[in-house]
């Protein structure tokens, strides 16, 4: 019994097309399961990142890990919020982890008591928010221009189960290739 049988060679129109269909295939694999490139709409993480700078968002160590105050995640908004009916994924900076106390009083972000150090931040924050704790299962976020950023601050705990990955690398414009840093 032959097990390899020689057919017909193929044509160069057919390997071209099962060439472009493999590589589309891994491309959708890959954007589903691993990485997957995202645009900065807004000014809500200046001066981190600016409107128009693309990130490639790694997707699977938070399979393994929680995420850690400072990382930047992009991540579905909570869908009771009105944000989260859009079907819009937001970016941010992770500030406070479950079971954490945070709060903002006189221009600064206190978590546990403690004012926070934020070099990233673009000016203090001009609102109040009263202590609060970081229910289990969620992460507390906010966008590093503080003052213009519809974050946790403004529609609650953001649930680890939306988050889609954290921003490792921006790729766009050229000039500030690397980590997504101030």
């Amino acid at each position: 019994m032959n097990f390899f049988r020689k057919d017909r060679p193929k044509s160069k129109a057919r390997e071209t097309i099962e060439t472009f269909a493999v590589a589309i295939g891994l491309a959708l694999l890959v954007r589903a399961t691993v990485a997957e490139a995202r645009y900065i709409p807004s000014d809500s993480m200046l001066p981190t990142l600016e409107k128009g700078d693309r990130l490639i968002v790694e997707k699977i160590s938070y399979h393994f890990s929680e995420p850690h105050r400072g990382d930047i995640v992009v991540f579905y908004p909570p869908k009771d919020s009105e944000f989260g009916k859009s079907g819009n994924a937001f970016i941010k900076r992770v500030v406070a982890l479950p079971g954490e106390r945070i709060g903002v009083s006189d221009g600064k972000v206190f978590v546990n008591g403690k004012a926070q150090s934020e070099p990233y931040e673009l000016e203090p924050p001009d609102y109040e928010m009263p202590p609060r704790e970081v229910p289990p299962g969620h992460v507390f976020v906010m966008g590093d221009n503080r003052n213009n950023s519809m974050d946790s601050h403004v529609w609650g705990f953001l649930p680890v189960k939306n988050i889609i990955g954290k921003a490792t690398v921006r790729f766009w414009p050229p000039g500030r290739l690397g980590p997504p840093t101030p």
